[in-house]
């Protein structure tokens, strides 16, 4: 991220709790407007004028996309240049969140998905009958068509022609795997 550190960006952050991320990249960046959206806002303690808060479900399409039109009213913004998955962690919730939310990146922006193997790891969050994340990417990547019921075809070809770059990271924790794609 050093090369955005002197740039103005946007952040999407799905999933943001505490807050506590969100008010790190404003002490990172330089000129930062994050966004944050969580089911339950009530846990969310850090203020600042680059912060906004909305609290939703992103299954709901209707709420979520109220949402983006404040954002683009407000503030002018239509894409992202970081849009961060740190979530539910279930299967479904990041299924959803790349399909949703991954056509809102600039060019060359980054979609993190945090901890994207807890499916893999924990039965809870393996809550659809559905590939995992990770073999999910790998299709992605090698451009092979695979059996789902969140993404069409077209909607898998229009992603696989849309990934740059595809990079995952294995934590210092057993569970804590992350995915960075760059968008072309």
């Amino acid at each position: 991220l050093d090369n955005l550190i002197n740039k103005k960006i946007n952040i999407l952050e799905i999933g943001s709790y505490s807050g506590a991320s969100a008010a790190a990249f404003t002490k990172y960046f330089s000129d930062v407007n994050i966004f944050c959206f969580d089911l339950n806002i009530s846990n969310f303690k850090y203020k600042s004028k680059n912060i906004h808060v909305f609290g939703l479900d992103i299954k709901n399409e209707k709420k979520v996309k109220e949402a983006l039109n404040s954002i683009t009213k407000k503030f002018n913004i239509r894409e992202f240049d970081i849009i961060i998955d740190d979530g539910s962690h279930n299967l479904d919730d990041i299924l959803i969140g790349i399909k949703f939310f991954f056509g809102l990146l600039k060019k060359n922006g980054l979609f993190i998905i945090e901890d994207f193997k807890y499916p893999n790891y924990y039965e809870y969050n393996n809550n659809i009958k559905h590939i995992f994340v990770d073999k999910l990417l790998k299709n992605l990547v090698e451009k092979k068509i695979f059996p789902s019921i969140i993404f069409s075809e077209s909607e898998q070809d229009i992603l696989m022609n849309s990934i740059k770059k595809l990079e995952t990271f294995k934590g210092n924790l057993v569970n804590s795997d992350i995915a960075i794609i760059t968008k072309n």
